[in-house]
């Protein structure tokens, strides 16, 4: 049987293990959804509640919460502000967005400055609690809006680096050149090996340096994918000794 000394103990010891919650939202409407969602759930713990910058960023010069969550848009400035100052003097804490914005600039400067979450107030109804839980446990909710731009923006910027990376891999030495222009042709490693006054293990060595730069396997594959590339120069004198 439990006490009610004992009871009293494992209250604050659940409430010391709780996780805590710092909101910064100015509509007084949403402040108050978002304080019962974090109140109703038994793991989490609402440290303060603001509804601007300032009073916000000096709690956070006195005080850490394990999670923000803040809005964008507030009446003496921005929420970007909240976010720089708790990464950088609590980063332990974990931080999330809950907004109205769903601009592209918005969301990413968000993310560079330490937000792992970003729910969007026009999404419907988000289980904030779970969010807030999934969070803190390592995980990044986003509204799923918000995580097909984010997706979309790390494609658009893996495209270039990666045609670069092909481009600058598949870019031949002369002697490659030579090599693989006298194969197009239909000269056996051993007649190339005698053109060009190397020996056949030459030849095959700079043939497996331009099937990897091509990414190639075969001798037919690399004639066509290095003349889909334009890096043949069929036509051109053949090379004699």
């Amino acid at each position: 049987m439990i006490t009610a000394g004992e009871e009293r103990i494992m209250v604050e010891e659940t409430s010391r293990d709780a996780i805590g919650v710092l909101i910064v939202e100015d509509d007084a409407v949403t402040r108050k959804a978002l304080c019962l969602a974090i109140e109703s759930e038994p793991q989490l713990k609402l440290l303060a509640a603001f509804d601007s910058v300032k009073p916000a960023l000096s709690w956070l010069e006195t005080s850490a919460p394990d999670v923000l969550m803040t809005d964008l848009g507030l009446p003496d400035g921005s929420g970007l502000e909240i976010i720089h100052a708790c990464a950088n003097r609590h980063p332990g804490a974990d931080i999330m967005v809950v907004t109205m914005s769903s601009d592209e600039a918005n969301v990413l400067a968000c993310i560079e400055a330490g937000a792992s979450g970003y729910v969007l107030k026009t999404a419907g109804k988000t289980d904030i609690a779970r969010a807030v839980l999934d969070l803190r446990s390592g995980g990044a909710p986003m509204s799923p809006a918000i995580a097909r731009m984010v997706l979309a923006k790390v494609r658009d910027v893996k495209k270039p680096a990666i045609a670069a990376e092909q481009e600058a891999s598949a870019s031949l030495t002369k002697r490659e050149s030579a090599i693989l222009d006298l194969i197009a042709q239909g000269d056996s490693y051993g007649e190339v090996a005698k053109l060009l006054s190397v020996s056949v293990g030459t030849v095959q060595t700079h043939i497996k340096n331009i099937y990897g730069k091509l990414a190639v396997h075969s001798r037919g594959e690399a004639v066509f994918e290095a003349h889909r590339r334009g890096l043949l120069q069929l036509g051109q004198p053949r090379l004699r000794k």
